[in-house]
């Protein structure tokens, strides 16, 4: 192949040779991608249908749970359709969309919880103030501009990854379409270009991430010198699943994007790349439903509700 025009297909890793273990793949990946689809579905429902919790926080999970359900429907269907079905080939077309799709609900997620931590400082540390910079204008803004910045990265990555030329074959070292991995099949040096790109984008990621550790360092040292001990709880309440998401969030992503090459390796790439990109969206809403009393009451009203229904 001299170029990406003779490109049809990609080839995945498989998570497996022998039948078995395909079948066994397809079992817990349909698990979790039911217990993401239910967990985030909930979620969703919750927020919209109880007025007690269309308030700024409960505006940015409601949206956090929407790009954890498109993280989980960009790469976990076609995981499962190629254990199922003995395959591995993915087309060129396709491979381009799940690239698209993962970067924007990948960047769009991470500026969302940026945000988030932005919410929480102001709550606890500028309370007085919250209605004037966390109205829903300010939300509404705030959100479009994540993801407004997410579609932006993603279309510019795709488009960079997807002009290089490929002579180095087709087969990927990832159960889905990843930028370092189709880098790999490059045979140009034009692929710096990309490389340029992801170091911009790396960079960004950091300042955010810098944002939320300074405004979490702010928000724990305001609430430890609260006097009452239900309002430092009430404050934890709040602030510890958003930590929690973020530390899962980040850990795992920099875990597979910064580690030494020398203790990588196919099956080790393949386990964190489903600890970063599978994992969070099934997680997050058992995180937020354990530690908040308002989603697990409004929960449990709306359920209550279903069954009297019924």
């Amino acid at each position: 192949m001299s170029n990406s025009s003779s490109v049809s297909e990609f080839l995945l890793l498989a998570f497996a040779d022998t039948r078995e273990l395909q079948l066994l793949h397809f079992a817990l990946f349909l698990g979790i991608y039911l217990a993401a689809l239910l967990g985030n579905g909930l979620i969703l429902t919750a927020v919209a249908c109880d007025h007690r919790l269309h308030t700024p926080m409960y505006f940015f999970l409601l949206n956090l749970a929407l790009l954890d359900l498109g993280c989980i429907f960009t790469t976990l269907p076609k995981a499962m359709a190629n254990s199922l079905w003995n395959t591995r080939a993915i087309s060129y077309q396709g491979c381009a969309a799940q690239l698209l799709f993962f970067v924007f609900f990948f960047v769009t997620e991470y500026s969302i919880l940026t945000i988030m931590a932005y919410d929480r400082y102001v709550a606890i540390c500028k309370p007085l103030h919250y209605g004037s910079l966390l109205g829903s204008r300010a939300c509404a803004q705030m959100a479009a501009a994540a993801w407004g910045s997410g579609f932006l990265n993603a279309v510019l990555h795709t488009a960079n990854t997807f002009s290089l030329p490929l002579c180095q074959g087709n087969a990927l070292n990832q159960f889905f379409c990843e930028i370092p991995h189709i880098l790999k099949l490059s045979c140009s040096s034009s692929y710096l270009r990309e490389i340029a790109l992801l170091v911009l984008s790396g960079a960004l990621a950091f300042g955010c991430f810098i944002f939320i550790v300074v405004s979490y360092v702010q928000v724990f040292r305001v609430v430890l010198r609260m006097p009452s001990e239900q309002s430092q709880h009430k404050a934890f309440s709040t602030c510890l699943p958003h930590l929690a998401v973020v530390s899962l969030f980040v850990s795992t992503a920099m875990f597979a994007y910064l580690k030494p090459p020398s203790i990588s390796s196919p099956s080790l790439d393949l386990v964190v790349a489903v600890l970063y990109s599978v994992l969070p969206p099934a997680v997050n809403p058992l995180i937020y439903g354990m530690r908040n009393q308002e989603l697990k009451h409004a929960l449990w009203k709306l359920m209550t509700r279903l069954v009297w229904k019924q």
